[in-house]
């Protein structure tokens, strides 16, 4: 009757791949994770955590995304992206959480804006820092 606390609690975990800060975000870092993939069903993209990573910045905008602006402890900022994030409790928790340290999981993409080409955080999960 009902699953096993170990097995739930499995159910809910997050693999990390590594872990990164904001300094090492670079489109470097891409072009090598480019030449591991294709990457799908077989071959899942890597999850990154940044740990203890300031949240500076958290805005909603568009159909309900969340731009977030996270900062290493050196200060030195990435953005990151909550797509669908308006009314989950991560989007909530992001944007009530600003100023504080947090370890944020999540993908790294590519992002092409007015000509220019970054390194960009796609979060997947977030939960404070200490």
């Amino acid at each position: 009757a009902g699953k096993a606390v170990a097995q739930l609690a499995s159910d809910r975990a997050l693999i990390i791949d590594g872990a990164l800060s904001a300094e090492g975000v670079r489109l470097e870092l891409l072009d090598d994770l480019d030449r591991a993939g294709p990457y799908g069903t077989g071959n899942p993209s890597p999850v990154f955590v940044l740990p203890f990573h300031k949240i500076a910045h958290a805005q909603f905008f568009g159909a309900g995304h969340l731009r977030v602006t996270l900062a290493s402890q050196r200060n030195v900022q990435i953005k990151a992206m909550l797509f669908r994030a308006e009314g989950t409790l991560l989007g909530g928790f992001l944007a009530k959480s600003i100023g504080q340290s947090a370890h944020v999981a999540g993908t790294l993409s590519r992002n092409h804006w007015q000509g220019k080409e970054t390194a960009e955080f796609r979060i997947m999960d977030a939960a404070l820092a200490g």
